[in-house]
């Protein structure tokens, strides 16, 4: 069946040649970790994966990398003896099923990236296939050279792809290659340009999300917003209205303490004599009909909250809707995971609280970083998956 083309690509150097190379990202951070052991001893690994042809373009997928047991070297150059060879056979075959060995890497301190005589015959002699590859990086300067055995020659390739899809073949092989080693986290190296391409896709598929998440957030803080104007509104009438009918009261009654004994009230032309008693009774009147015109603002005010509340019935409920969104959304799922060494990155996830649920602290965090090639703890999406120290 053929392959698609990854669409999830990042491109190295000028990819004009043929065959367009493809590496997998996880193939890319075993590359490093192996030039970081490697110092002024070679290491190698044996490429694994599979090669494809179609009418404009030949393909060549490299999704596994196999270390070597023993990579020797003598007067001549490189050698890679029947043991070698033996044990390679048998993790590809426990790891990678359906793999092909389809050419080899090698790192060195201060390596010369070109292709002896030697190691051209070495090449010839064990990947006789068109198109099988050889792969040279200086572990000191981290510059790599990609040939391609073609025209009966190692020509060097000018660029080659990394892709980045899900690999579980890879990251089984690499975790037990580390448990097999010993590796500890401080062995491993950051790939930056991995790390800048994980963060542009990151970016990209949150965004939408993160414009949903802010949506809900300042839909809640506006209805919380305006649930506290109404209030404070509702609350200034009445204070308004209560000062008013006080006022007016404490006028009246002021009125009515300096008449002091009779008041003459003059009525359609007519005299009348109030005495003290009279005015008692009416200042009685008045506070009954002032505490009655008060208690009648009170109920109004108290129809209109009503009122309110009936328009709006479900306000609080969505200020406390779109709050509860965005705290569950932001808990992510709950559920345990990494018991077999990889870590998927869930909603809500840094990289402190990975640690915190696999390890019980939060003193991981830098080791998980160096495991994975993270400068920067913050960069991390949904869905990613991570290596455990």
């Amino acid at each position: 069946m053929e392959r698609q083309i990854p669409k999830n690509v990042r491109q190295i150097g000028n990819v004009s040649d043929t065959p367009k190379i493809y590496v997998e990202d996880y193939v890319d951070t075993f590359f490093t970790q192996l030039c970081e052991k490697a110092g002024e001893t070679p290491i190698g690994a044996f490429l694994v994966g599979d090669m494809q042809k179609t009418k404009e373009e030949e393909y060549v997928y490299i999704y596994g990398a196999i270390q070597m047991h023993d990579l020797k070297t003598d007067e001549s150059g490189f050698v890679i003896d029947e043991e070698t060879w033996k044990q390679a056979y048998e993790d590809c075959k426990e790891f990678f099923e359906n793999g092909e060995l389809l050419g080899w890497f090698v790192t060195q301190a201060n390596i010369e990236l070109t292709v002896s005589n030697n190691t051209l015959r070495l090449h010839k002699k064990s990947f006789p296939k068109k198109n099988t590859v050889f792969i040279m990086k200086d572990a000191a300067e981290k510059e790599e050279a990609y040939f391609v055995h073609k025209f009966n020659d190692l020509m060097e390739i000018a660029g080659h792809y990394t892709y980045y899809e899900k690999n579980p073949c890879m990251q089984d092989y690499m975790i037990a290659n580390r448990k097999k080693n010993g590796m500890s986290p401080t062995e491993t190296v950051e790939d930056q340009a991995a790390k800048n391409f994980r963060s542009i896709v990151h970016t990209k598929t949150g965004e939408r999300k993160k414009k949903v998440y802010t949506n809900r957030i300042m839909q809640g803080v506006s209805a919380c917003l305006i649930l506290l104007v109404v209030v404070m509104g509702a609350v200034m009438i009445n204070n308004f209205g209560k000062m008013k009918a006080a006022q007016v009261t404490l006028g009246e009654r002021a009125g009515i303490e300096d008449s002091a004994g009779e008041e003459v009230a003059e009525t359609s032309g007519n005299v009348t004599a109030v005495t003290g008693e009279a005015a008692k009774e009416e200042a009685k009147k008045t506070d009954t009909k002032q505490n009655n015109s008060e208690q009648g603002q009170a109920g109004n005010i108290e129809d209109t909250e009503k009122e309110e509340t009936k328009e709006n019935p479900n306000q609080n409920n969505e200020v406390k809707t779109a709050w509860e969104e965005s705290t569950e959304t932001a808990s992510g799922d709950t559920q345990v995971n990494g018991s077999d060494g990889i870590y998927v990155v869930e909603q809500g996830d840094t990289l402190a609280i990975i640690s915190r649920k696999m390890y019980g602290d939060v003193g991981h965090v830098d080791a998980i970083c160096r495991m994975n090639g993270l400068e920067d703890g913050n960069l991390i999406y949904i869905g990613q998956k991570l290596l455990l120290p």
